[in-house]
């Protein structure tokens, strides 16, 4: 499951904790207390209407809401796994001014690759939410092949990563209650997988959990028996991350396997065979598996190589069989990216492998196959000057991806059989995209490394321009081209300029580019990011800069006002990490110390000369930032963004802060709710950057 991690506490928070220096703001981390509500509602009176009262504010939601609910936007085969098409039918996800909370839809196989789907409504979100009052938001759908007729639906309530579970007969289009046999699993974050249609692998944080909040227990449940007489078939240690299985395939084909992490970018994966115990695989505990699939040679694993093994270079493609019980075959060598190339996607249809590729940060299609027992690899044309992703395959020979860049709008294309694509659908142009020009230029960091970036601005413009910075530099995670979103549109569409940084701790160049800025190595994509702001105002490209973040990029637009407060003139911290001293003890925090560090260890030494909280002081004078953050967010603890705005209140300087009640780590729970944030950013960058 990538980018899921473990990691182990090695000490507990009180001896450390105990020479540090007292938290006045440590109270902000109950996160639904009365009075803590009541301090989050007080800050959202108090700054909203300032924003709010900007004017244009009116105009960029109403505009922002047409844009997300346009109902000529693509509908993606997506909302069900293993993937979102079958032989006869193509699944999706759907919201729209009518359907806020979105409705969960399939269409005939033959229709929707004709361009035309006929749409049939088989979970209606709104409604659900009317007849249980539930504040329901759908998590997806986990499907079993070959047909498709019974779904496990994972339902989030307000958006958090915990979900309930309910089979769904796609038959009857109903839930299947306990009481008539139909698997129900509490609401908890979780993750459950079909062995087959009597047999489920079951993970929940319901039952023991690790020091993360994730499930230490995997088990075996069989329909028509309570949970609690499941059979354990692993546990996890409490300082790993926690068990996660997983299953592929279907019939006698169908494989499944257990994956306990131990820290966020090493773990154990094993095999589960038919007697219910488990084998090892072959990989080294830090590969990153994807999936099981058979492409006509059996059911095979695939995993992307983070170090050198057995004398494959990192970053590679590998493989091995997965016989239906006994030990698998040995590990083989695919496909190698070149030292400018990363693999940023894998899929797999019923005869190739699909290899979203970057190149310097551009798009590459490649199709693996199979001739004469030697793998033959070859590029699969695909739009120019584009973003890819790949979105789903089916068991014969079709992949479809979506194909975007900074001013093109999506497009849906369909590859079968290895040809060259075909555009199925196209999204509508919501601005004029020939009015803008894009170009990738270098920064030299402090070290000499030289980070790419990319300049979205109005064509035919030579001077300095404001400009909104965006970037994220962690847990392998390009920033590739997008299709502007109503923020970015609108603020181009005045004049200005927009950026993206390729910053290292990111997956541009592979597992070297995200290694660069592991742990003691942090600072290097900080220095990456201040080295392109430099750039671009030593270049005479930007007047003033807003930098942006969310997640860990919230950390990162914390720490580069924190930093360089002379250098950024605003700051947009979202969903952030901040308080780098208490951050592997809130919520899954302690997952990612595979990434940042043990702050109960001598890390602590590297970490707090970048951690944001314990670096505002009362005498620096900092851009007026704006927070926002979810107080259902059960990812990335509110209380990091809430501890940040509180400090900087105390110190007396300025900020802006807004707190979702609703949105899990995404902020937000519905379009409208989208379309809000987007008017209150750029009522935040139009009245602070000059």
């Amino acid at each position: 499951m990538k980018h899921w991690i473990t990691a182990a506490l090695m000490f507990t928070a009180a001896p450390l904790a105990a020479q540090a220096p007292a938290d006045p703001h440590q109270w902000l981390e109950d996160v639904t207390g009365a009075t803590q509500l009541e301090w989050v509602r007080a800050r959202n009176a108090r700054y909203l209407p300032e924003l709010e009262a900007v004017p244009g504010f009116a105009a960029w939601r109403a505009r922002a809401e047409t844009i997300l609910q346009d109902p000529r936007r693509i509908a993606y085969p997506t909302g069900a796994n293993p993937s979102g098409v079958t032989a006869t039918h193509a699944y999706n996800f759907w919201r729209d001014a009518t359907h806020v909370r979105g409705i969960w839809r399939s269409s005939p196989r033959a229709d929707f690759d004709a361009g035309k789907p006929v749409w049939t409504t088989l979970l209606d979100m709104d409604a659900l939410e009317k007849a249980e009052a539930g504040n329901f938001q759908f998590s997806g759908a986990n499907c079993l092949a070959p047909d498709y007729r019974r779904c496990l639906i994972s339902l989030s309530i307000g958006g958090k990563d915990a979900v309930e579970v309910r089979e769904f007969d796609m038959a009857t289009n109903r839930f299947i209650p306990a009481s008539e046999g139909g698997f129900v699993s509490s609401e908890a974050k979780q993750t459950i997988a079909w062995l087959d249609e009597q047999r489920l692998l079951v993970a929940t944080a319901s039952g023991p959990v690790t020091t993360s909040g994730y499930a230490r227990e995997v088990r075996l449940w069989q329909r028509g028996t309570p949970f609690a007489q499941s059979r354990l078939l692993l546990t996890a240690a409490e300082t790993d991350m926690g068990g996660w299985p997983s299953a592929y395939g279907d019939g006698a084909g169908r494989r499944a396997v257990i994956d306990q992490r131990q820290t966020f970018w090493t773990g154990r994966l094993s095999h589960v065979q038919p007697d219910g115990s488990l084998i090892a695989s072959p990989l080294p505990d830090d590969a990153d598996f994807r999936f099981i699939a058979d492409t006509g040679d059996g059911p095979r694993a695939y995993a992307l190589l983070r170090t050198d093994f057995n004398g494959i270079p990192k970053g590679s493609l590998v493989s091995y069989a997965v016989p239906a019980a006994g030990a698998p075959g040995a590990v083989e060598r695919l496909f190698t990216p070149s030292d400018t190339q990363a693999i940023e996607g894998v899929d797999a249809s019923g005869r190739a492998i699909y290899l979203g590729l970057l190149d310097n940060v551009a798009a590459r299609l490649v199709r693996l196959s199979r001739t004469d027992g030697k793998v033959v690899a070859r590029d699969v044309a695909i739009p120019g000057n584009s973003a890819l992703g790949l979105v789903a395959a089916d068991d014969g020979d079709t992949l479809y991806a979506n194909v975007v860049g900074f001013t093109e709008p999506p497009r849906l294309i369909k590859v079968t059989d290895g040809a060259d694509a075909t555009v199925l659908a196209s999204a509508p142009a919501q601005f004029d995209g020939s009015k803008f020009e894009v170009t990738q230029r270098f920064a030299t960091s402090k070290d000499g490394t030289r980070v790419p970036y990319f300049v979205v601005r109005p064509k035919g413009v030579t001077g300095p321009l404001k400009t909104y910075y965006w970037s994220y530099g962690g847990f392998e995670i390009p920033m590739v081209p997008a299709y502007a979103q109503p923020d970015v549109q609108f603020w181009l569409e005045a004049g200005n300029q927009y950026v993206v940084a390729n910053i290292r701790g990111g997956g541009e160049f592979g597992p070297r580019w995200h290694q660069a800025a592991l742990l003691e190595k942090r600072q290097n994509s900080y220095d990456d990011l201040h080295a392109v702001a430099e750039t671009l105002k030593k270049e005479g490209l930007a007047t003033s800069i807003a930098v942006h973040g969310r997640s860990n990029g919230g950390l990162m637009s914390s720490v580069a006002y924190t930093q360089r407060p002379d250098l950024y003139d605003a700051a947009l911290v979202g969903v952030p990490l901040a308080d780098m001293r208490r951050f592997h003890l809130l919520l899954a925090g302690a997952s990612w110390m595979g990434e940042y560090g043990n702050p109960d260890t001598a890390d602590w030494d590297f970490i707090r000369k970048y951690s944001p909280y314990q670096n505002i002081f009362k005498d620096r004078k900092y851009p007026r930032v704006f927070f926002y953050t979810s107080t259902k967010d059960d990812r990335v603890h509110p209380a990091h963004a809430r501890k940040m705005a509180a400090e900087m209140e105390a110190q007396g300087h300025p900020i802006y802060y807004y707190e979702n009640i609703d949105g899990g780590h995404a902020g937000v729970a519905n379009l409208k709710e989208s379309a809000y944030r987007y008017a209150l950013m750029l009522a935040y960058l139009n009245r602070e950057l000059q």
